[in-house]
């Protein structure tokens, strides 16, 4: 991969010796670089507002502002950067809120490294990435959680389409792959989101997770 097409990563964790770990290992990726560090929530935001990196890597439980707030924070300022929570709480009470509050993965910090790395690439390529341990935790609490169990009023198109999120693709390339016009697509994503009661993509791709549509 050309190094000005490398995916740029900002590592967000109040442990000095955490981030040291992750810089050494992700500088020696090809296809990944580091492009900032921040001890708080609150720095991790305006780094990520200051250096519009493609994915953020963020622990959950920090002094000052945590994990989950910073990710309210930027999803409320239209942050394009696909935060990888990589954390050592397991509890389903921090994954559910984290994936809600706009996670696009979810894993641990015992994770191997060049699984971390694959995570990473999946993140940046539009995937919801969940360890096993994590789908599991999202998977206990189904009866609570929005949209559950409300596929059956989706119809079979809707269900392409939200297959189709699942695997990370863009409007355009739905539009592509079924023969239908953007407006189309876009007006089906709506329904969807609309349906199962779903705030956004990346929620409709945990569901279709979840659930087994898709890919």
């Amino acid at each position: 991969m050309a190094e000005g097409h490398k995916i740029r990563v900002l590592l967000v964790d109040d442990h000095q010796v955490v981030r040291r770990g992750l810089r050494t290992f992700l500088e020696v990726q090809d296809d990944i670089e580091v492009a900032g560090e921040a001890s708080d929530g609150d720095e991790g935001v305006r780094l990520a507002q200051e250096l519009r990196p493609d994915v953020v890597l963020m622990d959950v439980k920090m002094p000052g502002t945590d994990g989950i707030t910073a990710l309210r924070k930027l999803r409320e300022l239209g942050s394009a950067s696909r935060v990888l929570v990589v954390t050592s709480f397991t509890e389903q009470r921090t994954v559910v809120p984290a994936m809600r509050a706009g996670a696009a993965g979810y894993v641990y910090k015992d994770v191997d490294p060049d699984a971390l790395a694959g995570a990473i690439r999946s993140v940046h390529a539009g995937h919801v990435v969940l360890q096993p341990e994590v789908a599991e935790a999202l998977l206990t609490r189904e009866e609570t959680g929005g949209g559950t169990g409300r596929g059956g009023a989706l119809t079979d198109r809707e269900r392409e389409v939200l297959g189709l999120i699942a695997d990370g693709r863009s409007n355009r390339e739905i539009a592509r792959a079924l023969v239908l016009s953007e407006k189309t697509v876009k007006t089906h994503v709506s329904n969807i989101l609309m349906k199962l009661d779903l705030a956004d993509r990346t929620q409709a791709a945990l569901w279709a997770v979840r659930h087994g549509v898709g890919g």
